[in-house]
Order: C-alpha cells, then sequence, then structure tokens
C-alpha cells in the first residue's frame, strides 16, 4: 500500500510505516492511499468476530508494510484491559429504532483512544522498519480529547516526546485535569491564547516550516502527528462501524446486508470519514448524518456546497467540536474528485487566502446522496440530554447530545426509517457540569471531580475503572502562550535536551 498527498504528485510516495511517521505531507496536504483497497471486508463473519480480529482485518488492507506480528502485538495491547468493556465499542439500545455506539470505554474516556491506544504501538514499529535514529516527536493541537489520549498513549513510549497545544479557556475541567495530570518523562501539554483552529493552523505552519524542519534534524528530531491528519490516527477507526453492525446482526435487530445510518458529532471530520472509509470497504451505510453545534459550517457547506470559515467562532458545551477548519473534510473532497490534487489545492489555497471555497457540482450531488447535515444549539443539546434521559434513563454527553438531536430533526423531516446509529463519542462524566444541570435544572454548583461526584449521585451507579482513575490524578501547573509562541516554545523545550 502506498499513500500520497491530496494537494501533490503522484510521485511522491511512501509507505505506510512512512506515511505513519510523516503524519501530514510536505506540501500542506494530507496522505490518502494511492489505490483505495478494492476488497470488501466479510459483512457476514462480523457478529462472530471480535473487536480485535475486525481492527486486524482493517489494518492488514491499509498497513501491510507492518509483518503480522507486529500488527497483531500492537492490536493486543491497544486493546486489553485498559478498556471498561471487553467489546471495546459497545452499543446500547433506546426506545426508538436508535442505537448508541459508546466509544468511550477507554482509559481517557472519549473515542480518541480507539486510535490512540494502537498508534504509538504502530509509529514505534515504523520506526523500527524505516531504521530511524531520530525520536519522534509528536506535536498535537486538541480541543481537549485528542491531547488526553495521546499523552496516555504515548506515555513513556521510547524514542517519543509529545507536545500537546489547546485552547486556554476552551476545554472541559475534566479534560483539562487529565492533560495536566497525566504523568510520563517525556509529555508536555501547553494552552494558547485563541482557539482550536489558532492552534491548528500554527502546527501544520511549523509542520511545513523548512528551516525549522532541519533544525530538528540535525539535533536527532523529526515531527510527526497525533491527530486525526495522521492516516495511523484514522485508519483504525474504521473498524468500529463494522464492529457496530455486526453487533447488531448478532441482536438480531438487522439482517446482513441490511442498511445503516450513522449519525456523528463532528468537528475536525475525522470520525466521520472513518465511516465513509468504512462505506467504501463494503459496509451497507445508506447516510452517514454529520452533527455540529453552533459552529455549523459543516452544516452550511453540505446544504451550499460552499466552505466559509469567515464566521463568529462560538465556545459552547460541546468543546471538541469547537473548530471551523475541518482538516480531514480535504480527504473526502480529494476521494469525491477522482484523486484530482490540483483541485483540491485550488480549494485549500482558496480557504486560506479569501476564507472559503465552493466544490463544483459532480462533488456536491455525491455529497446529497452519501450525507446528510444539521446542527444543534446550547440549549437543544441540554434539552436533549434531558430527553434522552427521561425517555430512556440513558446519560448522553453533549456531543453525543448534538448528534441525537440532529438524528432526530434528520428523520422527522425526511421520514427516514433506517436503523441508526449515534456515535457516542464521549462519557458524561467528561462533561458532568452540563450534564448535571440539564438533567436536574438546577445551576452547577461544583466543577470537575465535584461535578462527576455530583451526577453520580444522582443516577446512582458505580463509577467505571476509568471513571474512578479520575481521582487519583494530582494536576501540574498550566502554561499560558500566545500562539506566534509555539515554534520557540518547542524549540527551548527540545534544546534542554539536545
Amino acid at each position: 500500500m502506498q499513500y500520497r498527498s491530496t494537494r501533490g504528485p503522484l510521485d511522491k510516495n511512501l509507505n505506510a510505516p512512512q506515511a505513519i511517521i510523516k503524519g501530514l505531507a510536505d506540501d500542506g496536504g494530507l496522505l490518502v492511499p494511492t489505490k483505495f483497497p478494492s476488497s470488501s471486508l466479510p459483512i457476514e463473519n462480523l457478529p462472530k468476530m471480535t473487536y480485535q480480529q475486525i481492527v486486524h482485518l482493517i489494518l492488514t488492507l491499509f498497513f501491510n508494510d507492518f509483518t503480522p506480528d507486529q500488527l497483531q502485538k500492537s492490536i493486543e495491547q491497544a486493546y486489553g484491559d485498559q478498556w471498561d468493556s471487553q467489546q471495546i465499542t459497545p452499543i446500547s439500545n433506546s426506545h426508538s429504532n436508535n442505537y448508541y455506539l459508546e466509544l468511550f470505554h477507554g482509559p481517557t474516556l472519549a473515542f480518541k483512544d480507539v486510535a490512540l491506544q494502537i498508534l504509538p504501538y504502530l509509529m514505534t514499529s515504523a520506526v523500527t522498519i524505516e531504521q530511524i535514529s531520530n525520536k519522534i516527536i509528536i506535536l498535537t493541537a486538541t480541543s481537549g480529547d485528542t491531547g488526553t489520549a495521546a499523552m496516555r498513549g504515548f506515555s513513556n513510549q521510547p524514542g517519543t516526546q509529545v507536545i500537546v497545544f489547546y485552547p486556554h479557556g476552551g476545554v472541559s475541567p475534566v479534560q483539562l485535569k487529565q492533560m495536566l495530570g497525566q504523568r510520563g518523562n517525556n509529555l508536555t501539554a501547553i494552552a494558547i491564547e485563541g482557539n482550536f483552529d489558532d492552534a491548528q493552523t500554527e502546527v501544520k505552519r511549523i509542520f511545513n516550516d523548512t528551516v525549522f524542519n532541519q533544525q530538528l534534524q540535525q539535533n536527532g528530531y523529526q515531527f510527526s502527528s497525533a491527530n486525526s491528519m495522521n492516516i495511523g490516527r484514522l485508519i483504525p477507526q474504521i473498524a468500529y462501524y463494522f464492529s457496530a453492525y455486526g453487533q447488531l446482526v448478532d441482536k438480531g435487530k438487522i439482517k446482513v446486508g441490511d442498511d445503516l445510518n450513522f449519525a456523528v458529532p463532528t468537528g475536525n471530520f475525522g470520525d466521520i470519514l472513518a465511516g465513509y472509509y468504512a462505506k467504501k470497504l463494503g459496509l451497507p451505510i445508506n447516510k452517514l448524518i454529520c452533527a455540529s453545534d453552533e459552529n455549523n459550517v459543516l452544516t452550511d457547506f453540505f446544504k451550499t456546497g460552499e466552505y466559509n470559515r469567515q464566521r463568529e467562532f462560538y465556545l459552547t458545551n460541546s468543546p471538541a467540536m469547537d473548530i471551523l477548519v475541518s482538516s480531514n473534510l480535504e480527504r473526502l473532497l480529494f476521494d469525491l474528485a477522482d484523486n484530482n490534487a490540483e483541485l483540491i489545492s485550488k480549494y485549500m489555497d482558496q480557504l486560506v487566502q479569501e476564507g472559503h471555497y465552493q466544490v463544483n457540482s459532480i462533488i456536491k450531488d455525491q455529497l446529497d446522496r452519501q450525507f446528510a447535515a444539521g446542527f444543534a444549539t446550547q440549549d437543544q443539546v441540554s434539552q436533549e440530554i434531558q430527553r434522552i434521559y427521561e425517555a430512556d434513563g440513558y446519560l448522553i454527553d453533549p456531543h453525543t447530545a448534538v448528534a441525537s438531536f440532529v438524528t432526530n430533526q434528520y428523520q422527522a423531516s425526511h421520514n427516514d426509517k433506517t436503523p441508526t446509529f449515534i456515535v457516542s463519542t464521549a462519557s458524561p462524566y467528561k462533561f458532568p457540569e452540563t450534564v448535571y444541570k440539564a438533567i436536574t435544572g438546577k445551576p452547577v454548583s461544583s466543577s470537575g471531580l465535584a461535578a462527576i461526584q455530583d451526577l453520580q449521585n444522582i443516577i446512582q451507579q458505580p463509577f467505571s475503572n476509568n471513571v474512578q482513575a479520575l481521582f487519583n490524578q494530582s494536576i501540574r501547573a498550566e502554561q499560558i502562550i500566545q500562539p506566534t509562541k509555539m515554534e520557540e516554545t518547542i524549540s527551548k523545550l527540545l534544546t534542554s535536551t539536545y
């Protein structure tokens, strides 16, 4: 399997280990397969397959430069007893024809764990295959969950150092505690005065700063990424779409070959793109429903075909989705444009220089056939948390509530009776302040761990091991810088270890 840039020529291909180590293409594009795997996965076997077996099938298709032993060991280490569920991503029923795909049973209580528990092992195997002696610097921007999961996954991994930048005041108290409380001699988390897009834009610029990268190389370092920009982060996420389908067949709710919808709360577009890739691999998906919060740039894009980031930015009660530049959308457009790198490069240049671009009618028609989109306001998020709790006795976090609200709006307006998975991307305990207020109607009198305890006192259910672990962390002092100081800060961090 070879990988190329969404913006560059076909003759600059990388193998899978090189693509995982590199993270982002030299021209600023994202790395994608030069030829997407043509084989469909055997969906009739899914009900009897373990999660680990499904992951192995998928990784073998995309990462065939790794030996079977390397893949197997990576999977065993990534999906073991650090998960609160043996199924890894179990499903839950609602009283309607909708189901919840729970992606929050990993060590940091969010869907990012699914990929970031395995990426460190893929990365170290890739370094071995490519015989690289440099130390790998995992440079990542986060809206909360990626940073936490990257730090947990790469903690004390030999030959790596993790540097995470996050928006000051733009993550939840629990997310902040997780980042500042994660222990490891190779971990650093720094706040910036700005939003996630500011952090992500600067990270991309640093990746493409030739002079700075040459200086790092001379001192034995090179960058990689744990964001969903990294193909090694994206591909493992395909597995939970297949797992969900198999579980629903096993429960007798659908038959093999029946269509499903997936509603995905979306910020950087990686999670829902993994669903699109699952469909390309033969999973019977009718619609992928793109659910946004008040930063509804994607909703407007799917409606009009124009991507316009020139709008007010909102800090909402679903902070992991507070994003106006959804990086992984570029991979989708590249695929829909029949791998036309010149066209994608033109769109991305327009986004940077003019703040917007308009896709052509061919791409727009394909988007209309395969996707639906909608958004929820903060008040609607709170009302949806309360509605689901009262109807089903089921607690959802704000991001899941966005997907649930948009699903109901879509089903009502389109009369679509297709069974639908609402992708539940985080534990309600990661956002206890919002959830507590939503289900009680009372003002929040606590935050962080105290709010988690208040929430548990209401629902009277024991904490899972990974929730309980939050109470055992002590945190470091928060460091805050301007986005313009990110490169200088990285240099100082690494200089101390030259």
